[in-house]
C-alpha cells in the first residue's frame, strides 16, 4: 500500500486572470476548485495510473470536510485527523497572456506535537513490511522542524520505504533519517548546496555526494521543462523534458512522485519508470489547476520520451 501524507493540506482555488494587474481590478475568467496540498495531489496521480493510495494527514473544519468528501468522490481512501480550525484555501492565479503562475497560500491550522504524534502512532498500526510513505509539502503551524525526520525513522523501523518531497530546512532535516528516495528541484538542491547548480552533471554530482552521506537509494532531480535526472547507485539518466503546451505547472512534481510510488511498488524497471514519471509530469500541466490527467493522456506521451545515460 502507498500511503499519501499530507500535513499542511489546502483546498486549491485556481483563477485565470488575463493581463494581471497589480493596483488595479482584475476580472477572473474562469475557475476552479481541488483538493490540494502536495501528498493529496500525488494520490489523486496515482488513482488515474490505477493504483491505490490512502491519504492521510490533517484537515479541520467545513473546508477539511469538502476535501475529504472530494477525495472520497474520486474513490481515494482516506484516513484524516480532524483538529480545531479551518483548513486552509490557497489561491492559485493563473495570467495566460504573461505565462505567470502567482500563489496566494493561507497558513492553516495550527497544530501540536501531541497531535503529530497521534496521527503517526495511527499510521505505523497500518504499515506493513514494503509499504511506501510519501512524506512531502509544507508542515502546519506549531510543528517541530524535525517532524519529517521523525516520520522517516518511525515508518523505516517499521518496515516501509520512505520518499520525501520537501524543500529547505524540511528536506535537510528529513535528510538526516535517511529516506528511501527524495526529489528535490534543481533550485532546491542548489539551495541545499548552497551554490547554482544548472548543468545535468552538476546536479548528478550533488545528488551523489547526498546519497553518500545519508545512505539514500534513489534521487530524482527534476529541472522543469529540462527535464529530470533519475540517480541509483548503479547508474544516472537523464530524460529530456517534453514539450507540451502549459496550463498550469503546480502539482507537476507530485505527479511524477506518484509514478515513482506506482513503478515502485510495481517493481517497473528504471527505463518504463523514467516513461511513465516524464509522461506523468508533462501530463499535468496540460490540465488547469491542480486536477490530476486522465491516463490515456498520460499513455499518448510515452512513446514520446527520450532519455539516455550520463
Amino acid at each position: 500500500m502507498i500511503y499519501t501524507v499530507t500535513l499542511n493540506p489546502a483546498l486549491d482555488k485556481t483563477v485565470e486572470i488575463p493581463s494581471l494587474t497589480v493596483d488595479s481590478v482584475n476580472r477572473i475568467t474562469t475557475m476552479r476548485t481541488d483538493p490540494g496540498g502536495k501528498g493529496i495531489n500525488v494520490s489523486k496521480v496515482i488513482q488515474k495510473l490505477g493504483g491505490e493510495s490512502t491519504a492521510t494527514g490533517i484537515l479541520g473544519g467545513n473546508t477539511g470536510q469538502a476535501i475529504r468528501s472530494a477525495l472520497e468522490a474520486m474513490k481515494i481512501r482516506t484516513d484524516f485527523r480532524f483538529v480545531e480550525g479551518e483548513t486552509r484555501t490557497n489561491l492559485k492565479v493563473i495570467d495566460p497572456v504573461n505565462h505567470t503562475n502567482t500563489d496566494l497560500n493561507e497558513p492553516g491550522v495550527t497544530v501540536s506535537e501531541e497531535i503529530l504524534n497521534g496521527l503517526l502512532k495511527e499510521l505505523l498500526l497500518k504499515l506493513h513490511n514494503g509499504d511506501i510513505v510519501i512524506l512531502s509539502g509544507s508542515l502546519p503551524k506549531g510543528s517541530p522542524k524535525n517532524t519529517y525526520g521523525t516520520w522517516i525513522r518511525a515508518c523505516k523501523e517499521a518496515g516501509a520505504k520512505v520518499f520525501l518531497d520537501a524543500d529547505r530546512e524540511l528536506l535537510l532535516e528529513g535528510l538526516q533519517a535517511s529516506p528511501y528516495l527524495i526529489k528535490p528541484n534543481h533550485h532546491e538542491l542548489s539551495e541545499l548546496m548552497d551554490k547554482t547548480l544548472e548543468a545535468p552533471d552538476e546536479l548528478e554530482k550533488a545528488a551523489r555526494n547526498l546519497m553518500k552521506k545519508y545512505n539514500i537509494e534513489k534521487v530524482v532531480v527534476s529541472m522543469g521543462s529540462a527535464g529530470a535526472l533519475y540517480i541509483t547507485a548503479q547508474e544516472t539518466i537523464y530524460a529530456e523534458g517534453l514539450k507540451v503546451p502549459v496550463q498550469s505547472t503546480v502539482g507537476a512534481g507530485d505527479s511524477v512522485v506518484a509514478a515513482l510510488a506506482v513503478s515502485e511498488e510495481s517493481g517497473r524497471s528504471l527505463e518504463d519508470t523514467i516513461r511513465l514519471s516524464t509522461a506523468c509530469g508533462a501530463a499535468n500541466v496540460m490540465c488547469s489547476g491542480t486536477q490530476a490527467a486522465e491516463y490515456s493522456v498520460i499513455e499518448e506521451l510515452m512513446p514520446k520520451v527520450t532519455f539516455r545515460k550520463l
